[in-house]
């Protein structure tokens, strides 16, 4: 009798996991909103002042996108945001100056290398207290990963000669489906924990 009474979950295992994703994927926003702004209040990447300046503000915008995504299995929101900041700042500032302010499919990707990376190393600092050392494979994933997001939207036609501090919206969408294993594997780690 109580088996009639019990109320099914609505989180079951099989649905957690495709709200989790859904939930990530639209972080997307993060990198056009970010680099909009970026554009707006800096203007092109040319420079190292503005390479630093647009990757902050860029890094700030997807660093929020990213921790609201997140949710209660990432890392504290204000860490989390600080560690994509700094990472997208130093990486802007390193990956364009490496490419001479480059627009090319090469440069960008490069410079998507070098972005990516130090993006990766911040964020894997936030997550090296859940992930242990598997938050050491972060960096090289997001290299790779941010390389395809400029390649997609190098590719699309996107007018990457403006000198934008990050790829568009296909590149971000391509990034955010990339990368959606981190939410993932966070969340399957805090269901564990929770056990």
């Amino acid at each position: 009798m109580s088996d009639l009474t019990t109320v099914p979950s609505t989180t079951t295992p099989r649905h957690r996991p495709l709200r989790v994703a859904a939930r990530w994927m639209l972080t997307f926003v993060g990198f056009p909103l970010g680099g909009f702004a970026a554009m707006l209040l800096v203007g092109p990447v040319d420079d190292p002042l503005a390479a630093a300046l647009g990757g902050l503000i860029t890094g700030v915008a997807i660093g929020i996108a990213q921790a609201l995504g997140l949710r209660r299995g990432g890392p504290a929101p204000g860490p989390w945001i600080a560690a994509t900041a700094v990472g997208t700042t130093v990486g802007m500032t390193a990956g364009a100056a490496a490419v001479d302010y480059g627009t090319d499919l090469a440069a960008l990707v490069i410079q998507g290398v070098i972005c990516g990376f130090a993006v990766g190393a911040g964020q894997a600092v936030t997550l090296r207290a859940r992930l242990g050392r598997l938050a050491l494979a972060w960096p090289v994933a997001l290299a790779v990963i941010w390389a395809i997001g400029w390649t997609v939207t190098t590719v699309a036609g996107v007018q990457v000669d403006q000198q934008f501090t990050v790829f568009g919206s296909l590149g971000a969408i391509a990034v955010t489906a990339g990368t959606v294993v981190l939410p993932l594997i966070l969340n399957r780690r805090e269901g564990g924990a929770a056990r």
